[in-house]
């Protein structure tokens, strides 16, 4: 009776240093995206980023969205580039990561129509 007393009390003191040691996890995982501490320069300027041959102008629209509801499509200019999860092609919005959940709205370059 006293060892079972004895090692229940062991496994609750290491399961105790586990919890509160980080060897635990309390379903907050840590991100599979690089955050960056600040938006790269370019994307400051207002300067557009290419994917699939189109041009994509950063807007001031910033998402908060969940690793898990993003798709990594690429990079650019050392950015990473995402689609939401539920988005298909034609993409509406790209997106750049710039913290955490924290990310900016891309949308496609309108051409203008120049007349002869």
């Amino acid at each position: 009776m006293k060892m079972t007393i004895k090692l229940l009390i062991v496994a609750m003191l290491l399961g105790s240093c586990f919890y509160f040691f980080g060897c635990v996890t309390s379903g907050n995982a840590p991100s599979q995206y690089t955050n960056l501490a600040m938006e790269a320069e370019w994307i400051r300027n207002g300067q557009p980023l290419e994917f699939e041959k189109e041009f994509w102008c950063p807007t001031d629209i910033v998402e908060n969205l969940l690793d898990d509801e993003v798709y990594l499509m690429g990079e650019y200019r050392g950015v990473q580039i995402f689609v939401e999860k539920s988005d298909v092609r034609p993409f509406e919005r790209l997106y750049t990561k710039f913290g955490k959940h924290k990310f900016r709205v891309f949308e496609k370059k309108v051409q203008e129509n120049i007349k002869p």
